[in-house]
């Protein structure tokens, strides 16, 4: 696999990723510079490959924005996007986002974002958590049309549970660490999702938004 690596001496790109997983290196901007990140996200568009960065702030934004001047920021899901040129992929079926509170948008975002770059169709169906459960009630049969289901949710993370009793879809769990302090920063809230008795719920970690895309993704594509 001669080439398929660009080294540039802080950071190698796999530029093949995006032939083994059909889509390319996402940038992890959390510990990179401003200017590391612009200059791997310089690499990848100069081989006409889509930017996906995730956690990424303003300061990195902007330096982005130097070098890809098309690239947009999404604040609130915290993630930089710089489409290639040409037809976008599209992948059938629709992914659902069911987040607990608003407090744990910020991760629901990140998952809805990242599965829009991916060539999902996503639904959003935010703030029915279980304190409300009348707001999930509501919008159960909305939310099983759907072909997978993010679910977000911190505190106690009962959420996962409860749409897993209630859909026969594929329910990735996402803990968040939005909690008071017995929540141990997600902690508790992955425990529950991990000794969910509903059958067909999966957990990917704390606040990890991009890799229940990135599964949902994988199952419907």
């Amino acid at each position: 696999m001669a080439n398929t690596y660009e080294d540039l001496g802080f950071a190698k790109i796999d530029h093949h990723r995006i032939k083994r997983k059909g889509f390319p290196e996402v940038i992890y901007c959390e510990g990179k510079t401003p200017e590391q990140v612009a200059k791997i996200a310089q690499k990848i568009a100069q081989k006409k490959h889509p930017v996906l960065a995730t956690r990424a702030d303003k300061k990195i934004y902007l330096a982005v924005k130097k070098i890809l001047p098309k690239a947009d920021y999404y604040p609130e899901a915290r993630i930089i996007i710089n489409q290639a040129k040409g037809k976008r992929q599209k992948v059938k079926g629709i992914v659902g986002i069911v987040s607990a509170g608003t407090s744990d948008q910020k991760v629901a975002e990140e998952a809805a974002v990242t599965a829009e770059f991916l060539g999902l169709k996503v639904n959003r169906f935010y703030d029915v958590g279980v304190a409300g459960i009348h707001r999930l009630t509501k919008n159960i049969n909305k939310i099983n049309k759907n072909k997978v289901l993010i679910v977000v949710a911190g505190m106690e993370g009962a959420l996962p549970s409860v749409v897993g009793g209630l859909v026969d879809k594929p329910v990735i769990a996402v803990p968040t660490s939005v909690g008071y302090g017995s929540n141990f920063k997600g902690l508790s809230a992955l425990l529950t999702m991990m000794n969910s008795c509903a059958a067909g719920v999966a957990v990917v970690n704390i606040d990890n938004g991009f890799g229940a895309a990135v599964m949902a993704y994988t199952i419907l594509k």
